[in-house]
């Protein structure tokens, strides 16, 4: 999703469907992915946060993001077999105050309280299944409370420095990556990939596995 698509989105529920991805037939016998086509090279490197000898890769998404949705069963598997060199973390976008803000503070709390593994996949479920408005913290706490999580608890997290710090962080990053749609793939500060250049999460996964080699090349 383009970044151009928000403004006309209604909450986290539009139908969206992938744009056809044309691979050639050199790409399907498993030639290299080609930049400018399968990926982007940034003119100037990113900032990365990774420990020294550790490939980072970021996720940029956003909860209301179909595509966002429907990439997330496909990352986690990717992410579950990742090698110990590569260290990956999620980043959620901002494009606008309503409800992007929201949807990263919630994001940013659970990830803070270790929730992340119990509720990620639940926000996309109560979003683009349930057609659940979690655009408020009102809503937001009435989620987190029917999940078992302290909704006391969980928003003196969601209202934090901590998280409003990590929040300027992540605008900071995102103008790095020059990102302008989600989901989108940063790899080691210096290449970007996404389903919207590939058309499928395994072929997003598959370029992003060519970076990270790449990059190791280059440490």
């Amino acid at each position: 999703m383009n970044r151009r698509d928000f403004s006309s989105q209604a909450l986290g529920v539009a139908g969206l469907t992938l744009a056809p991805g044309i691979w050639s037939s050199a790409q399907a016998q498993g030639a290299a992915p080609t930049e400018g086509t399968n990926y982007i090279k940034l003119s100037q490197n990113a900032p990365v946060s990774a420990p020294a000898g550790k490939v980072e890769v970021v996720e940029f998404f956003w909860y209301g993001c179909s595509h966002c949705h429907h990439f997330e069963p496909s990352l986690a598997a990717w992410v579950a077999k990742l090698p110990a060199d590569v260290a990956f973390r999620r980043l959620p976008v901002v494009f606008r105050e309503v409800p992007f803000v929201a949807h990263q503070q919630l994001y940013f709390a659970i990830e803070a309280l270790g929730l992340v593994p119990v509720l990620h996949a639940k926000v996309f479920h109560a979003l683009h299944v349930e057609q659940q408005k979690l655009d408020s913290p009102e809503s937001i706490a009435a989620f987190v409370t029917k999940n078992g999580v302290d909704p006391v608890k969980f928003l003196a997290m969601y209202n934090s420095f901590a998280v409003q710090t990590k929040g300027r962080q992540a605008r900071g990053l995102m103008e790095a990556y020059k990102l302008d749609g989600v989901p989108t793939l940063g790899i080691a500060g210096q290449y970007t990939t996404s389903v919207s250049l590939n058309a499928t999460p395994e072929k997003t996964l598959a370029v992003a596995d060519f970076l990270i080699a790449k990059a190791r090349k280059t440490k």
